[in-house]
């Protein structure tokens, strides 16, 4: 069974209002905690026993501020309503001026996109053809001005490769010239050993044509033959006779011992 509805009224027995006192002053300590939490609200409890006991709560660290805002909030409390009521009504009527302008701010808008031009008269009709005349003069300005700023970074990329390319060239020329020299060195030094080998060979062969050098001789094998010595003998052997020296006189071949 539940428990019955009690009566409130004060505890005649001394001990059973000591006993409800301390379980009933817990329980609201608890419940102002909880209400703090969950609700993240300030909260400031204050129970002075019928001894003149203190039991307190604050949910905050410093118990003194609380009271400070509480007493600003109840002693002060018609200026700080009609301080509210103004501020309040400050904000409404900067809310309606910024609503207004935006307003306004839309109709010409829409206005510049050619919509909602029924209302307008003939001197704003020329002043929103002024208005879309300068936007468009402008914005062609601008246009050029991209263009142009795109155009000179790319004359300036352009020289910037064009310095490049001649870097590069004039360091390959340099890379094709000390190749070639190179080359050149390499050949020169290899045709150098080449001469001095041919050089060297030439004075060997001629030092050995030196050690066989050609007889000055008549190139037959006529041993011991002489053009005076046979002149000589022939004509001794003419002296002689026409009928021996034929025979003895075989063109100078037979010399005079062998007879």
């Amino acid at each position: 069974m539940g428990r019955g509805r009690v009566e409130l009224k004060r505890i005649e027995n001394k001990i059973n209002r000591q006993v409800t006192f301390a379980k009933r002053r817990n329980g609201l300590l608890k419940k102002a905690y909880e209400l703090s939490v969950l609700c993240d609200v300030e909260v400031a409890l204050i129970i002075f026993s019928n001894r003149g006991k203190l039991y307190e709560f604050s949910s905050t660290s410093n118990m003194v501020k609380t009271l400070e805002r509480y007493q600003k909030c109840s002693y002060a409390a018609p200026e700080f309503n009609n301080a509210a009521i103004e501020i309040e009504q400050n904000s409404y009527n900067e809310y309606l001026k910024l609503k207004g302008r935006y307003e306004t701010l839309q109709l010409h808008q829409r206005q510049l996109l050619g919509e909602d031009l029924g209302p307008l008269n003939i001197k704003e009709l020329e002043y929103l053809e002024h208005q879309l005349d300068s936007s468009l003069k402008q914005i062609r300005s601008t246009k050029t001005q991209y263009m142009l700023d795109q155009l000179s970074d790319i004359q300036t990329k352009e020289k910037m490769w064009v310095e490049s390319n001649m870097a590069l060239e004039k360091k390959l020329d340099e890379i094709y010239r000390e190749h070639q020299f190179h080359q050149a060195w390499t050949t020169g030094a290899t045709t150098a050993e080449q001469g001095s080998n041919n050089n060297n060979n030439n004075n060997q062969y001629t030092q050995s044509q030196g050690f066989f050098q050609p007889l000055d001789c008549n190139p037959s094998l006529q041993i011991g033959y002489d053009q005076v010595t046979v002149n000589q003998m022939a004509a001794a052997a003419h002296g002689h006779g026409h009928g021996h020296g034929h025979e003895q006189n075989v063109n100078g071949l037979i010399p005079g011992w062998m007879l």
